[in-house]
């Protein structure tokens, strides 16, 4: 230990007197792999607390069939994917819009009805960077939720009105990632 660190016993997170909080908003960032499937781990930890919990997927349409979501609906999970696929395989991106304003609609509704302990709102971050839907909106709904609703919210570039809104954000930094090297997403690990 050098001279200027604090002995353990006197660092100031081991003083801190902390509180409990009946909900938790998380952000999961940044242009890493793993935003979606640390959120998916999350629902596996409240779906074992007994939680009601629901997912609502902006990009994903229901043509996918990925694990997590054959998973997650047999764990008893809302699952509702209300993209129709990435942005860049649109053939009309007014519909694209479209579907990702009802879904933030929807998304919303399901925040304010209480009924739900968890909430995932995957890849959102898109429709609010492309302007679809209003960050401060989102931010509103996410400070005005039910007491013990938490919210899970993830994708690249979140807006900064949902970072401040949150408690904790994680950034993903991506140091390498196989698609660089020209390899597909692999069922079982991506999907």
């Amino acid at each position: 230990m050098t001279s200027d660190e604090a002995p353990l016993t006197e660092r100031p997170y081991e003083r801190r007197e902390l509180r409990s909080t009946p909900s938790l908003v998380l952000v999961n960032t940044g242009d890493g792999k793993g935003k979606s499937t640390a959120a998916f781990g999350t629902i596996l930890r409240a779906v074992a607390q007994g939680w009601p919990v629901a997912v609502v997927q902006f990009l994903k349409s229901g043509d996918w069939n990925t694990g997590e979501e054959k998973t997650c609906r047999g764990l008893g999970v809302a699952w509702h994917s209300a993209g129709d696929g990435f942005t860049w395989d649109s053939d009309d991106l007014d519909e694209t819009k479209a579907k990702a304003v009802a879904a933030w609609e929807f998304a919303a509704g399901l925040i304010a009805t209480d009924n739900h302990r968890l909430i995932v709102l995957d890849e959102i971050s898109y429709a609010m960077t492309w302007g679809w839907i209003d960050a401060a909106e989102v931010a509103a709904a996410l400070a005005g939720r039910p007491e013990r609703v938490s919210v899970i919210l993830t994708g690249r570039d979140m807006a900064a009105e949902v970072v401040e809104a949150a408690d904790t954000v994680t950034e993903m930094v991506s140091v390498k990632h196989a698609f660089d090297g020209g390899i597909r997403a692999k069922k079982g690990i991506d999907y």
